[in-house]
């Protein structure tokens, strides 16, 4: 069930009726509605796997509990790595066995060895990234007495599968999240509006925005040997705001969902395109992903605490391991490997924390340095995106060779105005409102009422008319 379908448009609704009108007083019975809700939700993709995520629901739930029972550290121990082994055994099966037995049949290959390796012909479960990460920072935050077990588990399972975070995130904590169901919700009229306001903004972007940008993405990169520089240059550039408007248009649509229900899920993006360095850029990226390997890789590794050799070594691993949780693909590693390499010289050089306010606080323009720097950023980031999007890695240095050759500098062969103008539209709404928690939290409060309503509509007829064809959110395949 896509967000931006007809089916979403209507489980969402009765949903919120149920919620607020049959189940409001009881909290144990909301709590049971949001659980059957979101397993429904889950089912509507592949309902085999649905027994997938209530298995490493009840392993997390049973092995927290076991770990604060445990008598000794070594039993304590024990049940952890139980649980991490198990989740990301399914995990590694999924997403990377055909990865790992093709690579390893390719390196026996260029020694002289042919092999006809046995791959699997499944699909990926939808969100099994997502829900395994929010498994393991329960039982990691448990095993460092952060937190206590779950005991009830209903709550425990809405933490896990609350379906608008469960396909795509973000990546809640038990600590953020788990107190929030716990307690009684009561109905908020600014809240809920505020959540529908994220929602339309978040349609925006991934039906607008992202969806006009994949077709002409997509076209260029499936047949980039058709094309000269500046096109496939455009190409990258499309690619880039196809991937944010997407992912943070997901995630626009899962926070202002969840606060229909009374629920704050941690914020997943803040306008990085206008980050002034590659530190900055992440700092404002996928947060909850970010702050995850920070807090469960990059801290227990030894941070920066340690010499300039070990700073750089857990920034290559974190990154590394970062893109290789994007997919079972050698261009996800190099992707990850680059923006390591970028990380570098801000790291080595104690620079990774110079910017941690907003570009041109205060200001309606910035500077042109920020200016110089937000378009070097913009530019690296793109640069890595051709990994990212590209096939294999033949695909990506064969579309980096053509891309920097004379052609660069024609006139590129697909010129889509309108969506060029849409895009710059775009911008400029995220610039004006680049303060705020996202791009128009507060569009026309101080506006006459009919004013504000209008531009509203004007929003809602923009999804209507200038929607593209319907895509899958991208993150899904993650």
């Amino acid at each position: 069930m896509l967000f931006n379908s007809i089916g979403f448009a209507i489980f969402l609704p009765i949903v919120f009726l149920l919620y607020w009108f049959v189940t409001r007083k009881n909290l144990r019975l909301q709590n049971i509605l949001l659980l059957v809700a979101s397993y429904f939700f889950y089912a509507c993709w592949d309902w085999r796997f649905l027994f997938l995520l209530i298995f490493s629901t009840a392993l997390d739930y049973y092995t927290g509990i076991k770990m604060s029972e445990a008598k000794t550290q070594k039993l304590k121990k024990f049940w952890l790595w139980l649980s991490i082994s198990i989740n990301l055994g399914f995990l590694g099966f999924f997403k990377y066995y055909n990865f790992f037995i093709e690579s390893f049949a390719a390196a026996l290959s260029n020694v002289g060895l042919h092999t006809d390796p046995w791959t699997l012909q499944v699909i990926l479960p939808v969100g099994i990234s997502f829900y395994t990460f929010h498994g393991l920072s329960y039982v990691l935050d448990i095993y460092q007495n952060r937190i206590k077990p779950e005991r009830n588990i209903v709550e425990y399972s809405v933490f896990v599968s609350f379906f608008p975070l469960l396909v795509a995130g973000p990546i809640e904590r038990a600590t953020h999240l788990l107190p929030q169901i716990k307690k009684q919700r009561i109905f908020d009229y600014s809240k809920a509006v505020d959540g529908l306001r994220q929602i339309l903004w978040g349609l925006f972007k991934k039906v607008v925005i992202a969806d006009n940008c994949a077709e002409i993405a997509n076209t260029i990169f499936n047949n980039s040997a058709d094309y000269g520089g500046s096109t496939l240059a455009l190409g990258v550039i499309f690619f880039a705001f196809q991937i944010y408007c997407d992912f943070s248009g997901y995630s626009d649509i899962a926070l202002g969902t969840a606060r229909l229900f009374g629920i704050e899920l941690l914020r997943n993006f803040a306008f990085p395109y206008f980050s002034r360095d590659i530190a900055e850029f992440w700092r404002r990226w996928h947060i909850s992903l970010s702050t995850w390997f920070r807090d469960y890789l990059y801290i227990p590794l030894g941070g920066s605490k340690g010499g300039t050799w070990m700073r750089a070594r857990n920034i290559f691993i974190i990154f590394i391991v970062s893109g290789f949780w994007h997919g079972a693909n050698w261009t996800f590693i190099i992707w990850g490997f680059l923006n390591a390499l970028y990380m570098m010289p801000s790291i080595l050089s104690k620079t990774n924390r110079n910017h941690l306010d907003t570009v041109a606080q205060g200001r309606m323009l910035p500077s042109l340095k920020e200016v110089m720097w937000m378009g070097i950023t913009f530019g690296l980031a793109c640069f890595a995106w051709i990994f990212f999007r590209a096939e294999s890695v033949g695909h990506a240095f064969a579309y980096i060779s053509e891309m920097f050759s004379s052609s660069l500098f024609t006139v590129p062969s697909i010129r889509p105005k309108m969506l060029i103008v849409l895009v710059i539209l775009f911008l400029i709404i995220e610039w004006l409102g680049r303060e705020q928690q996202y791009a128009i939290a507060k569009l026309g409060l101080t506006w006459p009422k009919p004013v504000r309503w209008a531009a509203y509509y004007i929003i809602v007829l923009a999804i209507f008319i200038f929607g593209g064809s319907q895509q899958e959110f991208i993150y899904f395949q993650f």
